[in-house]
């Protein structure tokens, strides 16, 4: 314990040594031709061997920041404008908005003057087939994308257009795993987030409902969410039911997987995640409680719950973000447990372009919104939940109101699960959601949906890697 403890105070100080210069420079503290203090004044300075400084000196190199002149010493300079690079980015806006990225992106042009990032705004629809548009015509360096998006990659085929990079031991390893192909790291993670319950306060308190716990079933959700629904005015719980990141949860609570035979062919009439479904079926037939059509997308569910028409939602930490300034008091808990209380995780990662040829400027871009000191901002400026793990163990004075159970989310660690975990393909996912659609509505008895679906999973998953992309 004590050589970790060294060595993380040893990166500390060489951490501390590079942020200071940079910021001296940046700044113009220290004037471009000026030089930097000697090596063995740094030494001194910052509590560090000759090595260590070197190693330091050569990374504020690499950023363009100083030169070495050799038996003189290190002198500052500005990169010449016809030398700089650009790179583009690409991203969902409203995704990136949630992050900051914008100032995250001015911090990085400060940081390496001669880097210009493009951001190239997708569509949010289709988002996997437009990336790898993109990517196919070279028309992106480095891009966003999450753990599904990277799921479509490897159904597609389609890997080998993302660029390994180093794995990094200071994020989550639970969120980094999704990434890795074939021993490589073809993803960092970013920020990420399980689906959780959000809920309103006041209309808790208002109700004399006890706040949820992570005992609840969702029994006890169905039933509190009676109380909590106030006829005209508002109702108990709602989510939007069609998102591949909402309803498959009842599936996955169930404890049971999607397992063809050897002939490749599903037998359903037992499988429990059916029965995860009935759960779902019997929420929709309680009409006082949820509204089964008051919404196109996520963002439609959340708004209700802003402007306090939804007492409790089914969300990620990433829709908090939007109630820093609405003047609610909101919390956020575990999700209601059927036959356990597995929840699912949502990854948002980055990655280089396999053929840009900006690599190493992407690279430093990814590298940067990974860093400790990028994490941190987020973590500080935003209600994400950071990949950097010593990001969000950081303790001080929070900048925004952050909801007391915050931080419940590394309680619930165990309970994350990918949505490969129920051993479907996402093409899959797609074709069955119209069936289970049916099935929620009353429109289909079990033993016909089990019949369906055994007649459409397996071309299903023959045809993933035509049409996942």
């Amino acid at each position: 314990m004590q050589k970790r403890n060294s060595r993380k105070y040893f990166r500390a100080r060489l951490d501390e040594m590079i942020v200071t210069l940079r910021e001296d420079i940046i700044s113009g503290k220290i004037p471009v031709g000026s030089f930097l203090p000697s090596e063995n004044d740094l030494e001194i300075q910052f509590q560090l061997s000759n090595n260590s400084v070197r190693k330091g000196l050569e990374k504020l190199v690499e950023e363009g920041l100083i030169e070495k002149i050799a038996r003189v010493g290190n002198r500052v300079i500005r990169p010449p404008s016809e030398n700089r690079t650009t790179i583009r980015f690409g991203y969902v806006r409203s995704t990136g908005a949630l992050a900051g990225m914008d100032k995250l992106l001015d911090a990085f042009h400060r940081r390496y003057p001669h880097i210009q990032v493009q951001p190239v705004e997708l569509p949010s629809s289709s988002y996997s087939r437009t990336l790898k548009e993109y990517l196919e015509a070279e028309m992106l360096d480095a891009a966003m994308l999450n753990n599904n998006n990277f799921q479509d990659f490897i159904e597609g085929g389609r890997t080998e257009l993302l660029e390994p990079l180093e794995p990094d031991e200071q994020l989550y390893p639970f969120a980094a795993a999704p990434f890795r192909r074939g021993g490589d790291t073809l993803v960092q993670p970013f920020i990420f987030s399980p689906v959780v319950l959000c809920y309103n306060k006041d209309h808790f308190r208002e109700a004399q409902v006890p706040e949820p716990d992570s005992s609840w079933t969702w029994q006890d959700l169905f039933r509190y969410g009676r109380q909590l629904a106030v006829k005209g005015q508002r109702f108990g719980f709602y989510f939007y039911l069609p998102s591949r990141n909402r309803w498959p949860l009842f599936m996955l609570q169930s404890g049971d997987t999607f397992e063809p035979d050897n002939a490749g062919e599903y037998h359903l009439t037992a499988n429990k995640a059916i029965g995860g479904l009935e759960i779902c079926r019997e929420l929709m037939e309680m009409t006082d409680v949820f509204p089964v059509l008051l919404s196109e997308s996520d963002a439609d569910a959340e708004a209700l719950f802003l402007e306090g028409k939804v007492s409790v939602i089914m969300t990620t930490y990433f829709f908090l973000n939007q109630l820093k300034d609405a003047g609610i008091s909101f919390d956020v808990s575990p999700l209601p447990g059927y036959a356990n209380h597995h929840t699912l995780l949502i990854v948002n990662g980055l990655a280089v372009s396999s053929r840009s040829r900006n690599k190493e400027a992407a690279k430093l871009l990814v590298d940067f919104m990974t860093s400790y000191e990028t994490q941190l901002t987020i973590r500080r400026q935003t209600l994400n939940i950071t990949a950097h793990r010593h990001a969000m163990e950081w303790q001080g004075e929070e900048e925004a109101y952050r909801p007391s159970r915050f931080f419940m989310y590394r309680e619930i660690i165990p309970t994350f699960r990918l949505i490969t975990e129920m051993g479907l393909s996402n093409n899959q996912l797609k074709e069955m959601q119209r069936e289970i659609m049916l099935f929620l509505s009353g429109l289909l008895d079990r033993e016909t949906l089990c019949r369906r679906l055994e007649q459409l999973l397996p071309e299903a998953g023959r045809g993933k890697l035509v049409d996942s992309l």
